[in-house]
C-alpha cells in the first residue's frame, strides 16, 4: 500500500469540504482505491494532465471537484482539490 503526502496547498483546499460529506465520502473511496493500485472507474474521469501539472494526473471527485495527485513506486502526492476554475 502507498504512503500518502499532502502538499499545504491540499490541506487548504480540503478544509472547503470538510462540511460536504458526499464529497469527502467520494475523496475517501477514490483514496482508498489509488493507495491500493486500484484502477479508478471510468465515472471518476481519471487522466494525465500536461502543462505546468505534468507527471500528475486528475481525477473528478465530483463533476466540478477534481482531484490532482500524482504516484510513484511508494508515495501518493495529493496536491489540490478544487473546482475546474480554482485549479485552472
Amino acid at each position: 500500500m502507498l504512503e500518502r503526502k499532502f502538499s499545504t496547498r491540499f490541506k487548504k483546499d480540503l478544509k472547503k469540504y470538510e462540511h460536504k460529506k458526499e464529497v469527502i465520502k467520494e475523496l475517501n473511496e477514490v483514496l482508498k482505491l489509488i493507495l491500493s493500485k486500484k484502477k479508478l472507474p471510468e465515472k471518476y474521469k481519471d487522466h494525465d494532465l500536461s502543462g505546468s501539472y505534468v507527471s500528475n494526473k486528475e481525477c473528478h471527485i465530483k463533476p466540478d471537484v477534481l482531484l490532482i495527485y500524482q504516484v510513484d513506486e511508494r508515495l501518493l502526492y495529493l496536491y489540490r482539490i478544487g473546482s475546474h476554475s480554482e485549479l485552472f
